[in-house]
């Protein structure tokens, strides 16, 4: 559910706005919304700052267990600075010496002094590399020495009287020796070793910096909260939102203060951050929303519980097989006692889709692609849903009811607007696209009622998907209808990838299991290694299944079902203004 907001002004003395803000800043419920441009000298400094501390804590081991070293926090992240620039100048060298290294290794040591007092006494030496397969022709009283070859290039060396040029590719005067760039990779390696050495002590005092990064962070949020303000003689004013529940806090706050408060609704024009509320089932889906960085806009709606509803059953039909299924459940177990303080809804988020994945998986008679499977295991499949063209008529007819879950969540929102009408048109049109749908793919034949039903929803749509006072403005709706209306019909037939990339899924297990496994396994060797082979390959399509989740399962939600809705995902998060209270505390 998405928290209602009130928008708030608070009005005060001007020479006062420092008080009020710190008070605002206690009471933490307003998200602050600048009323001019951030900007000045003051807030760029502290931006700064702030940067600087996060890129030092950044290079810190939050999980250092070693004794702190009491310097400030100043001197350590000036430390920690220093580092960082001289690992990026080793980092750099080292790129350098090993290209250096790599160059000159087929020539061998030499001394590239030596060549210049060789050609100061009438002697030239150049060195080259050709391909095998090229006749180098060499100047009369010269001498060729082969230094070294590998599979494509020889590396040869020329040398004889006076100036001379060879077909081939020379080897650039080196400025050091190989040695001296070996000894200087030896320096430079331990040189960086040192140095992450001095940075895995310099975590001991993480507690301390990210102390002195919270402070950064709040200071940031002050000057921009005071930058933001507007003044007018006397009186300066800031302007925000806070959830409807806090606007008496903040009345209070204004009374004990003395400010001005004005609070009313938010406008459409205004910007309104979105804050999600949700019971406790629905809340795992947030760790889906936090990851792909989405959120509904304040005027929108939330539909996570439909969205943790389909993602769960499309992820159990995307992944397919029950043993996939108990290997996601075993480690999500194992990562949530390896993490016991970390926040618990996206470990039930993948409790869910595991289950789910393994019910799936137990109903189509899919255990890690095995074909024979065991008698218990037969039993419990459902034979209707092993034949494949009955699993593409329960995509299409999954998408018919996603979609239309999407048009019918508009009717109740628009349910005094005769735009509920046209809505009920997308809803005829949705489900003669899955008869289409029916008919096209799985050769079903059409009912007679169906062009009735599409005809009638046509009509709807375009009388009423336009109020004619708008008629205007969006008549380009109209023109666009026939193009919509196809893709409505490409919408329902894009479900059938639940299809496509679990059986994909399935086949890539069974192939692998009968590459691996079909000749047999002879002899404790040839098990091992066919248990490794079957480990590899079963991992390679564990992480391909994750990634069609990634793909295809958030994509139909928050792509096919949020245009019907009329979803954009344009929401601002609620950030109060409030202190910043780090995790770890300054010693």
């Amino acid at each position: 559910m998405i928290v209602k907001m009130s928008k708030v002004t608070v009005l005060c003395v001007a020479s006062a706005k420092d008080e009020a803000l710190d008070a605002l800043r206690d009471l933490g419920v307003l998200h602050v919304v600048p009323l001019k441009p951030l900007a000045g000298e003051l807030l760029d400094e502290a931006r700064a700052r702030l940067q600087h501390v996060r890129r030092a804590l950044e290079m810190l081991d939050p999980k250092a267990q070693g004794k702190p070293s009491g310097k400030t926090a100043d001197d350590v992240v000036e430390g920690v600075w220093k580092l960082i620039h001289r690992i990026k100048e080793d980092e750099d060298a080292l790129v350098q010496l090993r290209h250096e290294q790599q160059r000159l290794a087929p020539y061998g040591h030499f001394e590239p002094a030596d060549l210049d007092r060789l050609r100061e006494k009438g002697i030239t030496v150049r060195l080259y590399q050709a391909p095998r397969s090229q006749a180098v022709v060499i100047p009369e009283g010269a001498v060729r020495v082969v230094l070294s070859e590998d599979k494509t290039n020889v590396y040869f060396a020329v040398s004889g009287p006076g100036d001379f040029q060879i077909d081939a590719q020379e080897l650039k005067r080196p400025e050091r020796s190989l040695k001296d760039v070996e000894e200087g990779l030896r320096w430079s390696e331990a040189r960086l070793e040192e140095s992450q050495r001095r940075l895995q002590e310099y975590s001991n005092d993480y507690a301390v910096v990210a102390c002195t990064a919270a402070k950064a962070e709040e200071t940031v949020d002050f000057l921009e909260a005071r930058q933001g303000m507007e003044a007018g003689g006397p009186v300066a004013w800031l302007q925000g939102f806070c959830p409807e529940e806090h606007v008496p806090d903040v009345q209070a706050a204004a009374a004990k203060n003395g400010w001005g408060l004005l609070v009313g609704e938010p406008t459409a024009d205004d910007k309104a951050p979105t804050l999600i509320r949700n019971p406790f089932w629905v809340k795992p889906i947030k760790a889906v929303f936090d990851f792909i960085g989405v959120l509904p806009g304040y005027e929108e709606i939330d539909i996570s519980a439909v969205f943790l509803l389909f993602l769960s059953l499309f992820f159990a039909m995307l992944v397919g097989d029950a043993g996939y299924g108990l290997i996601f459940l075993g480690l999500t177990f194992w990562g949530r006692r390896k993490f016991p303080k970390a926040p618990g809804y996206p470990f039930h988020l993948l409790y869910i889709m595991s289950f789910g994945t393994v019910v799936w998986g137990l109903l189509t008679g899919s255990l890690f692609g095995m074909e024979a499977l065991p008698a218990w295991l037969d039993r419990m499949t459902v034979a209707w849903l092993k034949e494949p063209k009955n699993v593409m008529l329960l995509c299409f007819l999954i998408g018919a009811v996603h979609l239309t879950i999407a048009h019918l969540w508009n009717i109740s929102r628009a349910w005094n607007s005769l735009k509920s009408l046209a809505q009920l048109g997308w809803i005829g049109s949705t489900w003669t696209m899955f008869f289409m749908a029916r008919n096209l793919v799985l050769g079903h034949e059409l009912p007679g009622w169906i062009g009735w039903v599409f005809l009638v929803s046509v009509v709807l749509i375009v009388l009423f998907m336009t109020a004619p006072r708008d008629f205007k403005n969006e008549w380009f709706n109209h023109v666009m209808l026939p193009l919509n209306i196809v893709s409505n019909f490409v919408d329902v037939v894009s479900y059938i990838r639940l299809f496509a990339v679990g059986t994909a899924g399935y086949a890539v297990a069974s192939s692998f299991n009968k590459m691996i496994l079909g000749g047999g396994v002879h002899g404790i060797v040839a098990g091992l290694i066919a248990a490794l082979l079957l480990f590899l390959g079963h991992t390679l399509n564990i992480i391909l299944s994750a990634m069609g989740v990634l793909v295809h399962g958030v994509r139909l939600n928050t792509l096919e079902f949020s245009s019907h809705i009329g979803m954009a995902w344009t929401g601002v998060p609620y950030r109060p203004f409030r202190r910043i209270e780090s995790t770890h505390k300054e010693s």
